[in-house]
This record gives structure tokens, sequence and C-alpha cells, in this order.
């Protein structure tokens, strides 16, 4: 009777899965190079792992002189897809990846008020439904990224003022019932965070503010992100700002900031307006002293408490962070024995938070396919099958 433990072989299996998931296309050549593994282990699991419809040849490697030409390995569409979904308060976007990475479509919409809960996650599942027509396979996650906290991936704390009925579990197990597939749901800077990890694989240890209808933060070390125990982790817009009474979520969002600009005697609606509000206005200078005072306190706090290398703002903020940074930094550096790299990040509205989410989306398939390979054994997958037990 065979173990039901992982033999080297299913390890073997699982290490060349691992690397056509991450690097495909590739050759074998590549494949054996990567995971450090012999030719014929390689092969094997390579005819394996194509049983199983989770490898194809793509191509040939045009040769230079002699040789025979190599054959690239991929992973074909019908493996699978993933989505990832940026559910702003404003705009939507959804993006729907094979488990390559490759876009297969995406949506950008704007976000419908909704106050019941099952009617906003049958509108979000069918956006994720229209944009996945074409996609082949079975859906393996989806991550929903929103101005919020998260804890634990299924429960919503402190969303952004237009979506608090989404506070609780209820838009988790409302979507997940209907799509009939994993979903998780994470912070928009958790997203975005990513999404900066994954475009300058250098960054090491960062810090991210999402300044947009909330303020939400997200922070790095090894390039593995930071999760609390309890929803106060990463609350940092609830610390004082350093103004009269107020909180760094006051001002550091584009709700508080509309308020502060008419308070200040600028009736605008939106907190664009501001931008395009004469410089000479006394409002609008007492306006950025003010978030100047807010920015410097929130990257202080970072910086004395997590040391990051870089701090990153991104949302719709961005444009008022990008003319304060350089009396930001002049006061950070008569503080601080030393001051963090600290820039901002444009974003595509809707789609950015999207293609983090769609990361998060890829490193959970293909850790739970990994698992599921390891797991196959044991669970009394004896007799062969077509079709691969994960």
């Amino acid at each position: 009777m065979s173990s039901i433990n992982p033999t080297p072989r299913d390890h073997n299996k699982a290490s060349v899965l691992d690397v056509v998931l991450s690097h495909a296309p590739l050759t074998r050549n590549q494949l054996i190079e990567l995971t450090g593994l012999s030719k014929a282990t390689v092969s094997r699991a390579v005819e394996e792992l194509r049983v199983d419809g989770f490898v194809m040849d793509r191509g040939v490697d045009a040769v230079a002189g002699r040789g025979r030409p190599s054959t690239y390995l991929d992973v074909p569409e019908t493996a699978g897809h993933v989505v990832g979904v940026g559910f702003g308060a404003m705009t939507t976007g959804v993006l729907v990846t094979d488990l390559r990475g490759r876009e297969i479509g995406h949506v950008i919409v704007p976000t419908v008020e909704h106050h019941d809960v099952p009617v906003a996650g049958r509108w979000l599942v069918d956006l994720i439904a229209q944009t996945s027509a074409s996609a082949r396979g079975p859906l393996r996650q989806v991550v929903v990224a929103l101005p919020a906290h998260v804890r634990d991936g299924t429960e919503v704390f402190r969303p952004a003022d237009p979506m608090k009925i989404f506070s609780g579990r209820d838009l988790q197990r409302t979507v997940e019932k209907l799509v009939d597939a994993p979903v998780t749901l994470d912070s928009d800077a958790n997203a975005s965070l990513l999404q900066v990890l994954t475009d300058d694989t250098s960054i090491r240890n960062a810090a991210l503010f999402s300044v947009s209808s909330t303020l939400s933060f997200a922070a790095c070390r090894d390039q593995e992100l930071a999760r609390g125990r309890t929803p106060a982790f990463g609350d940092i817009g609830s610390l004082s700002s350093g103004i009269d009474d107020r909180t760094l979520n006051g001002l550091l969002s584009t709700t508080g900031l509309v308020n502060l600009a008419r308070e200040h005697g600028l009736d605008i609606e939106r907190v664009e307006d501001l931008w395009l509000t004469s410089q000479d206005h006394r409002g609008r200078a007492e306006i950025l002293k003010t978030f100047t005072t807010a920015v410097t306190t929130a990257v202080s706090i970072v910086a004395v408490t997590l040391d990051p290398e870089s701090v990153y703002f991104v949302g719709r903020l961005r444009p008022l962070v990008d003319e304060v940074l350089p009396e930001v930094r002049k006061r950070l550096a008569q503080n601080l024995p030393a001051v963090p790299r600290i820039t901002t990040v444009s974003q595509v509205l809707g789609l950015s938070v999207a293609r983090g989410a769609v990361h998060a989306c890829l490193a959970m398939t293909h850790n739970r396919l990994r698992h599921a390979l390891l797991r196959a054994r044991s669970q009394g997958a004896q007799q062969e099958q077509a079709a691969p037990a994960f």
C-alpha cells in the first residue's frame, strides 16, 4: 500500500509546477536550471503536469547555428483564471487574468451606490461574469480590494463613509456564494503596495498611504505584507494629525479635506476643485499648511516605528501630496536622523488596485495548487485519472 505522505517525486513535481506558473513560457533547459533538478526528473514531472492540464507546448526557440530547437513550455488557458477587483467608493475596476497573469479582460465603471449588501454583491458578480466571459477553465480565486481595514480576508472594518454598509462579513460571504470560488477581501492599500512591489522587485521594506475616500495604510518587510492580529493594526488614520483635535483620516481623505476647505471659505463640491483654486487664495494656503503638517505627522509615525526604506502615496489626493512634498521632506530632515525616500505613484483609477488584487490572487492560487498537489496522495488518489486531483 502506498504511503499517504508526499514522496520526493511529489515534491519535485510541485517544484516544477511552481517554476512553470511563475516563469512560463520557458524552455526545458531553463526549467532544469531554475529547479536544480535533473533532466530526467524534470521531463517526468512535465509529462505528469501535461496530463494534469497545467503544461503545454507553445512555440519553438530559434537556435543560431547547430543545435536542436527548444520547445517552450507554457500554462494553458484551460488551467484556470483569477479575478482582481478594485471596489472603490467612486470607481470599480475588474481585471481577469490566466494563471500566468496574462490579461483576459478588464472593465472600469462608476461604482453604483448600494444600500443592500446582497444587491451590491450581485452587482459585483455580474461585473466579474461580464469580464470573464472569454475566460477558459475554472475560476480559481477572487480578491476584492476596497477602501477599508480588513481582517482575515473576510471581515471589513471602518470602510470609507460611502461604503459603511459593507462593515462586517456579509460582502465576502455573498460574493463567494455567488461565484462558487474562493473570495478574499483586502484593503486597497495592500493591493496598491503589491503592485508597487511587482513593478520594482528591488524594494524590500516599504510603507504606503492610500489617500482617497479614506486613509488606508500598508507596509511590507522583506517584501511580505504586514498583517495584524486585530483591526487596530494599520489604523493610522485614527491617530492625531497634530492639528487641533483632528485625526489623520480627517485631513488625509477626500471627505475630510473637502470639509476643511469649506471651513476656510472655499465653496467646492469635489476635492479636485481644490487643484483649480487660485494659489493666492488665503484659504487654500491655510489648507496646504494643515495638509503638510498631517503628511509630515503620518510619515514621522511610520519612520520611527517601521523604519521603511521608502514611503509611497497613492490615491486621489496624490496631486496635493506632490505639491507639499518639498516642505514635508524639509521638516522631516530637521527632526529625524534619517528620512525615508518619499514618493507618489500615479494610478489608473480602478484598474491599478485591481492589478494589485490580481497579484494577490496569483500568489494564493499558486500556493493552493502546490499544497493540493502534495495532498493528492493522502486524499487517496491512487487510480489513474485524466484530470488533476487539484
